[in-house]
């Protein structure tokens, strides 16, 4: 006599088919640095080191920009050496109204979006006609354009730049408190990592990402990849306009080197060293340039063969995908699954 035997799931032990899963190490690092940043004001009041908030607060300033080149790159495949001329938008849209006595927060932010963007839209309409190395160049070749033209003119401090006397007001936000202004910024920063992360995953961005691997199939089968690629433009540009509105209100100073190639180059190789992509990239690779910036400057004259020499070991040490590269190739090895992932939809 044969006795039938039940192996449905229902009657089996839970622990024979469920499977211990376990936080990977970059979702535990990015949560670590999360919950570091929305308490560092308070740790740094205890700790009596004021400068430090000045530090991190143009860190993550810095990281807004990344963040919104980390989206052309990471989604759309496009790679500009004039990102930074969006940093000096922002800046004149605060710097420009105030030298006219005019401190209207509403309006410095209302002109950093709406420059940035309009800048953005015209340039890129002609930036995107080309691909690969002819549009990093004629990227660079626009920034350049704007940066020559605010050298040139006098009125407004040409390459000395321009003072910021008061910050931008906002009736219930003081940026004169340096918290505030902290808090402001971080606010900000994942406001807009958020909302990065989301339109990667819509249709928006899974268009743009099936576009930057194979553009012509994309247009076969009807759509029409070059308006998609100007949106994410725009987009980028205009957050990097609100990036340059914090930073003039930060350091109560504009000048054209803020916009300047070798700027947009920086935040070529924050991306770099975060790892083009990631969510958080932006934040790490901002992190680590800054930081040994800071600190080896204050260490050595000499400090920018070092510093030179350390970035080249970190991206050669991080290898492909920079930081966040290395963490995950770290989960794989912990079995520990992928690890957090942006910009990348399946």
């Amino acid at each position: 006599m044969k006795v039938a035997v039940n192996m449905s799931p229902k009657i089996l032990p839970r622990t024979a088919h469920k499977t211990a899963r376990r936080m990977p190490v970059s979702a535990a690092v990015y949560a670590v640095l999360i919950a570091l940043l929305l308490v560092a004001p308070l740790i740094i009041a205890v700790a009596g080191q004021a400068f430090y908030l000045d530090l991190i607060t143009r860190l993550l300033i810095i990281a807004i920009a990344v963040a919104s080149l980390n989206f052309m790159v990471g989604c759309g495949g496009m790679i500009s050496l004039g990102h930074a001329a969006y940093l000096g938008i922002g800046a004149y849209s605060v710097g420009i109204p105030a030298y006219y006595e005019i401190h209207n927060g509403f309006v410095h932010l209302g002109l950093a979006l709406g420059c940035s963007a309009l800048f953005a839209l015209i340039t890129g309409a002609v930036c995107l006609r080309t691909r690969g190395l002819y549009f990093i160049l004629i990227t660079l070749a626009f920034a350049q354009m704007l940066y020559f033209t605010l050298v040139s003119i006098d009125e407004y401090g040409a390459d000395d730049g321009l003072l910021i006397e008061r910050r931008s007001d906002f009736g219930f936000l003081d940026l004169d408190s340096p918290a505030v202004l902290y808090y402001a910024v971080l606010a900000t920063l994942l406001l807009f990592l958020f909302a990065l992360h989301r339109m990667t995953l819509a249709r928006f961005g899974r268009i743009l990402f099936a576009a930057k691997h194979n553009d012509t199939r994309m247009q076969s089968i009807g759509f029409d990849t070059y308006k998609y690629r100007l949106v994410c433009y725009v987009i980028s540009g205009a957050m990097c306009g609100v990036a340059g509105f914090l930073l003039g209100n930060f350091t109560h100073f504009i000048s054209p080197e803020m916009m300047d190639w070798t700027r947009s180059a920086e935040l070529i190789f924050m991306l770099v060293i975060g790892g083009a992509g990631a969510l958080f990239a932006p934040v790490t690779g901002a992190s680590a340039f800054l930081l040994l910036e800071e600190f080896l400057s204050g260490w050595t004259v000499h400090w920018h063969l070092i510093f030179g020499l350390l970035l080249i070991a970190l991206v050669l040490f991080a290898g492909q995908g920079g930081l966040h590269g290395a963490l995950q190739r770290l989960d794989r090895r912990l079995g520990r699954g992928r690890g957090i992932e942006t910009h990348r939809p399946a």
